[in-house]
């Protein structure tokens, strides 16, 4: 009975070990997405800032010619 008894508090120890674990990697991929999220973010306010920064030293043209060449890169 003894050792049945452990084998079954070992399985169950297992089981919430594995448990803790896939619920740490759940979160840490959570966290992750929320980081590129944030990432995107960034990009998306450092396009607008680059055109507008381009627009206001090159004036519209800059910006139109830009525009037109971002297929090629």
């Amino acid at each position: 009975m003894s050792d049945e008894t452990a084998i079954e508090e070992s399985a169950a120890a297992r089981a919430t070990r594995t448990a803790r674990f896939a619920e740490w990697l759940m979160r840490r991929e959570e966290q992750r997405q929320e980081k590129e999220t944030n990432l995107e973010g960034l990009v998306r306010l450092n396009v607008l800032v680059s055109f507008l920064t381009l627009g206001l030293v090159g004036g519209f043209e800059a910006v139109r010619v830009a525009i037109e060449l971002i297929p090629y890169f």
